[in-house]
This record gives structure tokens, C-alpha cells and sequence, in this order.
């Protein structure tokens, strides 16, 4: 067994343990206080069922995805509800030291307090709240599609892109999915955007291009009048998986090329192309994955830009936000707009509009998000249509970016 396995296994059963004694004393039924014991259990010899099966290298990396929700989503209850009881406990043991103190005669058992039962209640109920929250984000929140528009105003946008619509999707990760009929929805309210582009800023898959294959139907049927075009993300070269030779590596790399052009995308690797509307016509770039922090940097900007002019008005495809803030906005040629995704706000967060936009992930990424501007250009950092990792989402919800392009001063 993996060493990091046992660890994170005498870890949870210590909690489990400690956990179990608060439990008790609010349910005396003997099955009640079993259960609880055999589905901490059972969480656990899930995951280590899972992971001894797992065959590194094959690709799937959703194998054990879903036992490893279910184990984080009882390791977050016994965390809560063990560190709540020994906050008690520690009360406990100042009121036992002061109660010895004033009668030195009297037993340890007379003097320390027992458990009280309201207060295992409240640390049970507050512990309920992360375990149902990661329950939900597995079996709701990971299909719970949201539509984020914006508007967005340029001086120097050509006027036939004045309310030019734009629609961009990230992160799908299909190597993750498990539900067609959620997925096919998620596409149809794609299509229902009707936007003139549709726009695809990287990661198709977790490792291999044949984990697209049983969706390649459904995203084939994504249309807009302008076209759908996409770029490379870190997962998309599998650089995380094993592979028998660098030949293999190399031709999985081309059959996700050849596979997101036989879907209709027209794949923009360190190159340009003009999307044009009434003699006036706007550049839309791509760029392979760049990315900061140990991610592969394998995108070409001054590659990409050749052949355009400095004043053309420029839409850049870049999956990693860090390209944006280290490189791209502090380029002469001055990028408009930049689409990016990568971070999927950790797939985790609270975000409440107008109030609180919180995830741990921008403490990696400054750009995590949503809508920045900087410098008088604009990022928008989609949170992805899929996931990967933890097989859910909480309180991130997976996005679809409508991008309305505004003439500032235009009636």
C-alpha cells in the first residue's frame, strides 16, 4: 500500500475514533453509534479498494475520483467534529484542574464533567455542512451550468463589432465526465447563447485524446456563424500520464489535434486568424499552453503575432491565466481582450455577486475568476465546463463566458 495511503488512513481512523465518543452521546441507540463506525469504514475501504486497483498510465484518471469525494467528504466531518469536541475537552480539562484545586480529596471523576450532549449537537450540525457541501458539489454542483455575461467596452473596437457576441468555454476535461445527459445539456445551452464565435481556451481532456471520443458527437454539434476555435492546455500534451515511448506521447498529442478539428475547431497553435464583418475585421490569436510554476511553457506569442498590426484589435486565446500577467499585458502590441481558464476557481469557493468572491486557489493565482482588467486590457479567467480531481464542485459552478464586445461612445 502507498505509503502516503496508510498515513492518510491512521490519520482518518484517529479522527473517526475521537469523533465516535461525541457521537455516542447524542445517540445511545447501539446500531445508530455502528453505523456511523461502519460508514466511516466503509468510506475508507473504498478508497483503498481503489487505489490498489488503479493501473498508473491507463489514462482514467477518474477511476477513483469518486471514492476519493466520498473519503474527502467524511474526512471533512470527522475533522470538524473532532476539533469542535477538543475545544470542548479543553474546557473540560480547565474546569476538572480548578474544580481538583479547590478540593484536592475529591475522585477525577467527581470533579471532570462529562460530555455535554448540545454541545456534541452544534459540532455535529456545523460538521454536516462541509460533508453535505462536498456530497452535493459530487452529485449536483459538478453538472450546475451557469451562463456569465458580460459586456465589455473598447474605444478603438471597429464598429461592425459592436455587440459582436462571443462564447467561451474551458476546462472540459472529458476524461472526468459520467453523465451524457448532463453533458448534452450543457452543450444545448451553449448553442442556445447563439453567439457569432464560439471559443475553446484548452484542456479537452485529463491525459488522452480517446477520453474525448464517446463526446466528440455532442461537441460537434456546437455552432456559431463565425466558427469555434481552440487552444492547447497543460493537460492536453499528457505530460501526466505514463507512456510506452515518446512515438506514443507524440501521436496521442495528433490525434487530439486531428479529433478537435474533425469536431469543427480550428485549432490556433502560436498562429492568428481575422474574424471579419463588414469590411472591418478584428485578430483573434491562440497560443499553446504557457503557464507559470513548473507548467509546461510551450506558447510562442511573438510567434503569433506575426503578420498582424499594432493596431489591429486583438482577442487573445491563452489557457493560462500567469501568461497574461507575466508576459502578455506588458506587450507593445497591446492585447484587448484575453480568454483564459485553467484554475477552475479550485472548484471550490463562495461566491455571492456584489458581496464575497473567495476560493484557496487565489492564493496561487492573483487572476483566478472572472472579468480583470489591467493596464486598459481585459482577462476573463473562465471557471471551466468540467472538472478533474475532486469529482464535484461547491460554491464554483461550472461557466459558460458570454462576452458581449461594446464601442465605448457608440449610441
Amino acid at each position: 500500500m502507498p505509503r502516503f495511503l496508510i498515513i492518510i488512513s491512521i490519520i482518518y481512523i484517529v479522527l473517526a475514533i475521537y469523533g465516535f465518543q461525541g457521537f455516542k452521546t447524542i445517540f445511545k441507540n447501539i446500531w445508530l453509534q455502528w453505523g456511523y463506525a461502519l460508514l466511516f469504514l466503509a468510506a475508507l475501504a473504498n478508497l483503498i479498494i481503489r487505489v490498489l486497483a488503479y493501473t498508473p498510465g491507463d489514462g482514467v484518471r477518474g477511476q477513483i475520483a469518486n471514492a476519493a469525494g466520498i473519503f474527502m467528504a467524511f474526512i471533512f466531518l470527522a475533522l470538524v467534529f473532532t476539533v469542535l469536541l477538543l475545544l470542548e475537552d479543553i474546557v473540560r480539562l480547565f474546569v476538572f484542574a480548578y474544580n481538583k484545586m479547590s478540593n484536592p480529596s475529591g475522585s477525577m471523576t467527581q470533579f471532570f464533567p462529562s460530555r455535554r450532549e448540545f454541545i456534541s449537537k452544534i459540532a455535529l450540525g456545523v460538521a454536516a455542512l462541509p460533508f453535505g457541501a462536498v456530497l452535493y458539489g459530487m452529485f449536483k454542483g459538478k453538472y450546475n451550468y451557469k451562463v456569465l455575461k458580460y459586456e465589455l467596452e473598447f474605444a478603438d473596437l471597429p464598429e461592425a463589432f459592436d455587440g459582436y457576441q462571443i462564447t467561451q468555454i474551458s476546462d472540459v476535461h472529458s476524461g472526468s465526465f459520467d453523465n451524457r445527459d448532463k453533458v448534452a445539456y450543457g452543450i444545448d445551452l451553449i448553442n442556445k447563447q447563439q453567439s457569432d464565435v464560439i471559443l475553446f481556451t484548452g484542456d479537452m481532456v485529463n491525459d488522452k485524446a480517446v477520453e474525448m471520443e464517446p463526446w466528440a458527437d455532442l461537441f460537434s454539434t456546437l455552432d456559431a456563424k463565425d466558427g469555434k476555435f481552440s487552444v492547447l492546455g497543460n493537460h492536453d500534451y499528457g505530460d501526466y500520464t505514463s507512456w510506452p515511448s515518446d512515438d506514443d506521447k507524440k501521436k496521442n498529442l495528433q490525434d487530439l489535434k486531428d479529433l478537435q478539428k474533425d469536431m469543427g475547431f480550428d485549432l490556433l497553435l502560436d498562429t492568428h486568424h481575422y474574424l471579419e464583418k463588414d469590411g472591418q475585421r478584428i485578430a483573434l490569436l491562440g497560443v499553446e499552453n504557457w503557464g507559470r510554476g513548473g507548467f509546461k511553457k510551450a506558447g510562442d506569442l511573438e510567434k503569433a503575432k506575426a503578420g498582424i498590426s499594432k493596431d489591429d484589435f486583438k482577442i487573445l486565446m491563452s489557457h493560462d491565466p500567469s501568461h497574461w500577467e507575466d508576459v502578455v499585458i506588458h506587450d507593445d502590441y497591446h492585447f484587448h481582450l484575453t480568454l483564459s481558464g485553467h484554475t477552475h476557481g479550485m472548484q471550490f469557493g463562495v461566491e455571492i455577486p456584489g458581496w464575497i468572491k473567495w476560493s484557496p486557489v487565489k492564493w496561487r493565482y492573483k487572476y483566478w475568476a472572472g472579468v480583470y482588467e489591467e493596464l486598459n486590457q481585459f482577462i476573463n479567467v473562465n471557471r471551466g465546463f468540467g472538472f478533474i480531481g475532486y469529482p464535484g464542485r461547491v460554491g464554483i459552478w461550472p461557466e459558460i463566458t458570454v462576452i458581449t464586445l461594446k464601442k465605448k461612445g457608440l449610441t
